[in-house]
């Protein structure tokens, strides 16, 4: 295992999972989902729409996880279920921000979410602290959610709430970019396939209550998330083209001003980023002390599927993300 700072945890892959593939897929379809007791809350944004909160109860005072989740991801992925199984085995309450139009219905604001968009973060993080002013807070994201909360922290270092203890990163497209390039190669064109193919259908139902929204022939010739992102994520939040969306919105440029303590637990085998971006990440990390970095060979895209039978399987990435948030808690 590679990483700036030495580690007592080490990871290994599962036998009967085997490669980055594997382990990036099998939670999808092969992982158990337990139904979570949660209650679905729907709040009012400044600007007249709104965000579903998947919300799960705890003693008053208990620390509350706030949990942000990856591209097209819902209340039903997989790495879900487990963050929330960890919190109920820790006694947090925790809160599933839904990005806008990830949710139970389409939302109504002409925009979408994407993977530099941090204010939603910023109105959700507010509202959990005002209703639970005694309680310390973790907060955890995967992929383009911990893409997210990283550039969050990053802007805001110098500003965050006290009651903010520590955050954890999972599987984080550093570099959107190179991730976007690296996605549309090999194998992993099934990826950005399949994004492409949930994320096509909402920008048309968008652009036919906002027409003028974006141009509907250059998103139908659209043929990868590269191509998605130039017709319609940058046009339609103020961006030149898919270039300057990726490079004011990658986490990466961040990294160096994040002042919380920071977990960034990724594979040098994750099939949506070549690892050479994880080297730039390993540089910028060895001059920032509140960045744990820990970068095993192997666990694919928040994969990182363990244990040693098949009928036993151990998910390592949220059970060690809340180990490192517990150990926060009690800093």
């Amino acid at each position: 295992m590679s990483s700036h700072r030495r580690s007592e945890y080490t990871y290994r892959p599962a036998w009967w999972v085997p490669g980055p593939h594997a382990q990036t897929l099998w939670g999808k379809f092969f992982r158990q989902r337990p139904p979570l007791p949660t209650q679905t809350e729907r709040w009012d944004t400044p600007d007249g729409d709104f965000i579903e909160v998947h919300r799960l109860a705890a003693s008053p005072g208990a620390p509350r996880l706030l949990f942000l989740h990856g591209l097209e991801g819902t209340v039903r992925s997989h790495y879900v279920a487990g963050f929330f199984e960890e919190a109920i085995r820790r006694s947090w309450a925790a809160d599933l921000m839904i990005f806008r139009g990830c949710g139970s219905e389409p939302n109504r604001a002409p925009r979408f979410y994407h993977s530099g968009e941090t204010t939603d973060l910023a109105f959700v993080l507010d509202r959990v602290i005002r209703e639970h002013p005694e309680s310390p807070i973790v907060v955890a994201g995967v992929s383009l959610g911990g893409n997210v909360l990283l550039k969050f922290l990053g802007e805001h270092s110098r500003a965050l709430p006290r009651q903010l203890r520590a955050a954890a990163a999972i599987s984080v497209p550093f570099d959107l970019e190179r991730g976007a390039r690296f996605i549309g190669q090999g194998f992993s064109r099934v990826y950005d396939r399949h994004f492409l193919h949930t994320l096509r259908p909402k920008a048309l139902a968008k652009l036919q209550r906002y027409p003028d929204l974006f141009d509907r022939s250059k998103l139908e010739r659209a043929t990868s998330i590269f191509d998605f992102d130039d017709a319609v994520t940058a046009p339609v939040h103020g961006f030149v083209d898919a270039h300057d969306y990726y490079a004011h919105s990658s986490s990466i440029s961040f990294l160096s001003a994040i002042r919380l303590p920071t977990l960034l637990l990724s594979a040098a085998d994750d099939p949506f980023l070549p690892t050479a971006v994880l080297d730039t990440v390993r540089e910028i990390a060895s001059g920032n002390p509140s960045l744990s970095l820990e970068f095993p060979e192997h666990g694919g895209h928040v994969g990182f599927v363990a244990g040693r039978w098949p009928w036993r399987p151990f998910y390592y990435a949220e059970w060690r993300a809340c180990e490192f948030l517990e150990a926060g808690l009690r800093a």
